[in-house]
């Protein structure tokens, strides 16, 4: 070890195995494969449910579409796969209806399905690369169709800012091809 050695910017060890590359290992910039498309990792975020409990959410950009990736690895291997929906498009009264009565309706239509309440979630969202004071809170209620394949979700951040997405419970094996990105 040389002198100018000394100054040298240490690479940092990254966090997960690189011959071994999971879901819940993406990060920003990193590529995978899904539906035969390659796929980038372009926001990664991460949830704090309380008692120990987080998840991850990726967006995923091909170039021409966007969906969200989200992961939860607590018990077992839990992954939906949505899009982005106006809130409007799927109730214009759900925003004024979560207001008054402190919650979401116990189901939900959108485009001939009906949704199922599953669960409601408070919670702390953030991006991974963001500082620890960086947390917002939010409410989450996810939903499912009859058969469980069908997933919705309504988050609400602050009072009156809501988000829906729409989509479906995804398999570990329908995504390949994992590589790092740059960072």
């Amino acid at each position: 070890m040389g002198l100018f050695d000394f100054f040298k910017k240490k690479e940092e060890e990254p966090s997960y195995d690189p011959t071994n590359l999971k879901l819940i290992d993406l990060r920003e910039g990193f590529i995978l494969d899904y539906d035969m498309q390659s796929w980038e990792v372009v926001k990664a975020f991460e949830y704090d449910w309380g008692n120990d409990y987080f998840t991850l959410e990726l967006r995923l950009d091909n170039g021409t579409d966007s969906l969200h990736l989200a992961v939860d690895d607590n018990d077992g291997m839990e992954l939906t796969l949505t899009k982005d929906v106006k809130v409007r498009h799927l109730d214009e009264d759900l925003p004024e209806y979560i207001v008054e009565h402190e919650t979401a309706p116990k189901k939900l239509v959108y485009e001939g399905t009906v949704y199922y309440l599953d669960e409601e979630s408070a919670g702390y969202c953030k991006e991974i690369t963001a500082p620890d004071n960086a947390w917002q809170e939010l409410i989450n209620w996810d939903y499912y169709d009859k058969t469980e394949k069908k997933h919705l979700s309504v988050t609400q951040w602050g009072d009156r800012e809501f988000e829906c997405a729409v989509g479906r419970v995804a398999k570990e094996f329908e995504f390949s091809n994992i590589i790092p990105g740059k960072g």
